[in-house]
Order: C-alpha cells, then sequence, then structure tokens
C-alpha cells in the first residue's frame, strides 16, 4: 500500500481542536485529490470512484445511498428544522490523454481530470468531514450530492429523476476555472454560463470526375456554402444584447485528388445565454441549410441535438453564495470577468427545479494553473480546496476557524 493510500486509511477526527481537524482534513481531502486523479473514468463508467467516495463516507461514518446507481448522496442532520441545503460536486473525468506535468498523473490510457472534477469531489468530501463534526450545531439537513456524468451525460437530470433534490430547498455547486486569478469568483445573479447543443448537417450531392463539374452536384461546395451562411446567425440574425454562439468545428468530405465526393459532414455546437434563444437560434441553422441546399441542387440532412440549458442563479441564493465568497476570499474577491461564460454545465437541471445558485472560483496564481479545461495541460491548483470547503460551510453556518489564502 502506498504512503498516500495509507494516509487515506486514517481521516482526522472530531476530538481534534478546531484548527488540527481543518489541517488534517484538508491534508486529506489533497490526498484524495491526487488518489482520484490517477484513476479518472468517463462518464457513466465511474465506478471506482464511486467506491472510493463510499468507501471515504464509511470512514467519516456518513450514512448514503446509491442514486442513480453511479451517484452518491449523504446526508447530515437529516432531522434538523432549518433549511436543507444540498452540495454538489461532480466525479467524471475525460476523454484526454494528459500531458501535464504531475507527479500523479493519470493510470488510464487516454483518460484525465482535465476539468478539475477530481477537486470538486474531494472538497465536497472534505466539506462532509468539517460538517460531520460539527453535526449537532447544523441548523438544518444538508445533502451532498457526488454526481456522475456531467461531461454531457446528463448525470444531474438522472440524479433528479432519481430522488437527489426530494426534500431539498436549495442547493449550491461550483466550478474551479483558470481564466479567473486565484481570490476570486463570479456569482451573479441570472445567467452564470451558458445553454448548449450541438448539430450534424449532411450534405448529400452527386459526385464524379473533378474533369466534369458539371454533371455533378458538389456537397463540398454546398457545404462550404452553409459554413459561410450560418455565420450570419450570429452577426446579423441576433440582438448584440443577446450572447449567443455558433460555432462550426467540423467539416468532412473525404474523397480523392479528382474526385468530387458523394456527400460532406458539417458539425458545430450552439451557445446560448437564455433559452428562450434556442428555437429560433434552431429555427434559422434549419432554414439556412435547407436554402442553401436548395440553390446548389443538392440535399440536406439538419440533426440538431439539445444539451444543457443556461445556468442561471436564483437571487437569494446567489446573494447568499456572494456573502460566504466575500467573507472567504476578502472585499476584492469579485472578479471583471464578462459574463456569461459561454462554456455549459448540466448544474442547470438542478437549478430548473429548485432555487440555488453556482460559482466559478479562480485558480490562477504565478502564472500556473492557467491552462484551460479540457487542455491536456491543465492543472487544478489544490490551493482551491481549504477555500472552496471554507466557503461551503460558511453557506451551512458552520464556518471553518481562521484560515490563511
Amino acid at each position: 500500500m502506498s504512503d498516500q493510500a495509507k494516509n487515506l486509511e486514517k481521516p482526522a477526527t472530531s476530538s481534534q481542536k478546531p484548527s488540527q481537524l481543518w489541517a488534517g482534513i484538508i491534508q486529506h481531502a489533497t490526498e484524495l485529490r491526487h488518489q482520484l486523479h490517477r484513476q479518472p473514468e468517463l462518464t457513466w463508467q465511474e465506478v471506482n470512484t464511486a467506491n472510493t467516495i463510499r468507501q471515504q463516507l464509511d470512514k467519516l461514518q456518513i450514512s448514503w445511498r446509491e442514486c442513480a446507481q453511479l451517484g452518491t448522496l449523504a446526508t447530515l442532520a437529516p432531522h434538523a428544522d432549518g433549511r436543507h441545503i444540498a452540495l454538489r460536486g461532480d466525479i467524471d473525468g475525460l476523454p484526454i490523454h494528459e500531458e501535464a506535468d504531475v507527479e500523479y498523473t493519470s493510470e488510464t490510457a487516454g483518460c484525465m481530470h482535465a476539468c478539475g472534477h477530481d477537486g470538486h469531489t474531494a472538497a465536497l468530501w472534505a466539506t462532509a468531514a468539517w460538517l460531520k463534526a460539527h453535526e449537532a450545531e447544523l441548523p438544518g439537513p444538508v445533502t451532498f450530492i457526488f454526481q456522475p456524468a456531467e461531461e454531457g451525460g446528463h448525470g444531474a437530470k438522472a440524479m433528479i429523476e432519481a430522488g437527489a433534490l426530494d426534500g431539498v430547498d436549495c442547493i449550491y455547486g461550483w466550478h474551479n476555472w483558470p481564466a479567473i486569478p486565484y481570490g476570486q469568483a463570479v456569482c451573479p445573479d441570472g445567467t452564470v454560463m451558458a445553454g448548449n447543443g450541438t448539430f450534424l448537417i449532411t450534405v448529400k450531392g452527386q459526385g464524379g470526375h473533378a474533369s466534369q463539374p458539371e454533371l455533378c452536384r458538389d456537397p463540398l461546395l454546398a457545404g462550404a456554402a452553409m459554413v459561410i451562411n450560418l455565420q450570419q446567425i450570429i452577426s446579423r440574425r441576433v440582438a448584440p444584447q443577446d450572447a449567443a454562439v455558433v460555432s462550426i468545428c467540423s467539416f468532412k468530405a473525404e474523397s480523392a485528388a479528382t474526385v468530387i465526393p458523394e456527400t460532406a459532414q458539417i458539425e458545430g455546437s450552439i451557445r446560448l445565454s437564455t433559452p428562450d434563444l434556442r428555437q429560433p437560434i434552431n429555427q434559422l441553422i434549419e432554414q439556412i441549410c435547407q436554402d442553401t441546399a436548395r440553390t446548389y441542387g443538392v440535399e440536406v440532412d439538419v440533426d440538431i441535438r439539445p444539451r444543457y440549458e443556461a445556468t442561471i442563479n436564483h437571487p437569494t441564493p446567489a446573494a447568499d453564495f456572494r456573502l460566504a465568497l466575500r467573507k472567504q476570499l476578502g472585499k476584492n474577491w469579485q472578479s471583471p470577468t464578462a459574463l456569461p461564460i459561454m462554456a455549459s454545465e448540466d448544474f442547470s437541471y438542478y437549478l430548473q427545479q429548485i432555487p440555488g445558485a453556482f460559482a466559478l472560483i479562480g485558480m490562477a496564481e504565478e502564472g500556473r494553473f492557467t491552462a484551460p479545461c479540457h487542455s491536456p495541460h491543465y492543472q487544478f491548483n489544490d490551493r482551491l480546496l481549504a477555500q472552496v470547503v471554507a466557503v461551503f460551510s460558511t453557506l451551512t453556518d458552520i464556518p471553518p476557524p481562521p484560515i490563511s489564502n
């Protein structure tokens, strides 16, 4: 057994002084984060990750239940009279080969924690450990949601359908953000992260010899025109005040140097700041592709796949979150980062059901931890663990001992 694994066998206990207990929990959370980083698992495959989480909760003597198979729910002070708060962490990795220079690099080929979900999980465990030691003081129940399949797998939706929000009054979540400096964060009223969708456009023409284009119906030429025409959606058909993106990300028309192909495929992504933009943008993609196809004498199929809606904070929980951030990060905590962030989050499912708020918490410092999420060079800043646990604990009215950022 490695020294790290041995350390994980001995979590901090509530018999220690508060500062010692806190330090032990954060050290343990850091070791847990590194362990999880070594064993990343893809969306809806997080078997070992779920087992590790459950074993760690067992060691804290926190009861838990399975939710949506690979998800885990644990609740402290279930019979307390106050508001029932839920805190969420996501647990899945990404299909990316790790190139980050860390000692605890991924041991799973072609998979890494390139979005920091190992840090989110470790921070949630550490919050549970701190609050377990103060369970009798909690004014209301606190549920910890360890959620699988955030990376496009609609894990939040599955967790909700399996009862994750039953009895919960309010929910909070967060994401590390490399583009924001350490010690700063954003948590607005309204939209914090965009909704998204993807589309697949299949252009069907008539192939043939390059020397006889008049006998062909070129799907590559028609597809190129569609790519250009689709750019007009944002620049000319959506109001400048409405944040939205239509990005063409893939164009395939495989053939040979002297052969006009039969088909072409175009794939892309949609980002939108409000749900109201989804239908008109989808309709414009369909209309533009069909009209362009008629112009070039080809056929087109447009398959638009909605993914997540925008992550829209509720004002009162967002105000509470901002207060906790200010208490722990200081008066200059608020980042000037332009909002909404056009990346997407399935935390939006929770906020469609109950009040809650989501924050992006910065981690870049001294030129490090700046590689963006989903980069093979991404690294999580372990200093965030104490910071986030302090913020979460403050939201539950059980603040940590004085800590240094």
